[in-house]
This record gives C-alpha cells, structure tokens and sequence, in this order.
C-alpha cells in the first residue's frame, strides 16, 4: 500500500473527546506534528473524523 504523511495543522484543545482520541491514535500530539501511515481505508476514516484539524500530503520521493 502506498503511505502518506499526516500534518496536524489545528489544535484538538475544545475538540471533542472523539476527535482528541483519534489524533492520538494516529500518533499526532501537538500542531506541526507529521507522521507517516500506510493508506487504508481505516486511515481514510480516521482522517473524515478530524479532516478540519490536518493536512493529507504524498511523501515526495
């Protein structure tokens, strides 16, 4: 599968319990963190829950 970076743009502070647990879950802990995933469709679900709180790129190869 092909990877992408996560770059949390937003703070979660006033987010939702939901929308705070699945940026952990993703490994994001605070603004400017990046981190890179294999794509899955559980990622692109993931990613609809805080789609307002971070930036999708494609790793520059």
């Amino acid at each position: 599968m092909a990877e992408i970076v996560i770059v949390q743009k937003k703070s979660a502070i006033g987010e939702k319990e939901g929308a705070r647990g699945t940026l952990r879950a993703l490994g994001l802990r605070r603004m400017g963190a990046r981190v890179h995933l294999a794509d899955s469709p559980q990622l692109r679900g993931m990613l609809r829950r805080v789609a307002h709180l971070v930036e999708v790129k494609e790793p520059s190869k």
